[in-house]
């Protein structure tokens, strides 16, 4: 094959998987929310053992302001997040895509496993997300992470599935089904969908790797699907 043949496939090859990208995101963002919560700040308040994933900026005397990402699992309101997102929350909001703002509540969580379910109220229906699988992920797979980190809303990153854990001890927990990845995610990220190149929820992104720079972990659907069973949609 002559030198330019191969350069030519080279120039369409990364054009293609860029439109996929743009393709994902374009279809994906509008079933990712943003979350911000008010949680009151006691002196002996608990400390997540991947606190350092949740940024807290002090407010003056008893709160403290923490953020998150979410994604939709059914179009009358249903949210799925970390529990450590909300978890203590005085108030809970939820920001669409198209900017709009809503008080959530939640209304179902499991602290063992890091789950929770939001529930908002909405005049108009939302955009829930295509749910995959984890058992089927591959370890080299293209994978795509959208979240708010740093409270940049609506922030995309790709990268590859570096390892796959049946579980992983965090100080007193211990999660299961994690997919390990390369997508570069900060705080405010979790909470977030991890999506394979068909737009499929295969992990919820949840933390990072404590001063191990490159190195990120989400929850496995299949293992949230499992728990979270009666919420979804027939």
């Amino acid at each position: 094959m002559e030198p330019r043949q191969k350069l030519r496939r080279t120039r369409i090859s990364q054009a293609a998987r860029h439109d996929h990208f743009v393709r994902i995101y374009r279809s994906a963002r509008k079933g990712v929310v943003f979350i911000r919560t008010v949680k009151n700040n006691e002196e002996n308040e608990y400390e997540p053992p991947f606190s350092y994933f949740f940024p807290r900026e002090s407010e003056p005397n008893d709160t403290v302001l923490g953020i998150g990402t979410g994604f939709v699992i059914d179009k009358n309101g249903l949210i799925v997040t970390s529990e450590h997102v909300v978890r203590d929350s005085r108030t809970i909001t939820v920001k669409l895509y198209n900017g709009k703002p809503h008080r959530a509540k939640v209304v179902w969580s499991d602290e063992d496993h890091d789950v929770a379910i939001l529930k908002i109220e909405t005049a108009s229906s939302l955009h829930p997300l295509r749910l995959g699988s984890s058992k089927k992920s591959e370890i080299g797979e293209i994978v795509v992470a959208i979240g708010n980190p740093l409270g940049l809303e609506s922030s995309i990153t790709s990268g590859i599935i570096s390892g796959k854990h049946d579980s992983v001890a965090l100080s007193d927990i211990e999660l299961t089904d994690i997919i390990q990845t390369d997508c570069a995610i900060n705080p405010g990220s979790s909470g977030g969908p991890l999506l394979n190149l068909k737009g499929e929820v295969i992990g919820m992104n949840a933390f990072i790797a404590k001063n191990k720079n490159g190195l990120s972990f989400a929850l496995g659907i299949d293992g949230i699907k499992k728990r979270i069973r009666r919420f979804l949609p027939g």
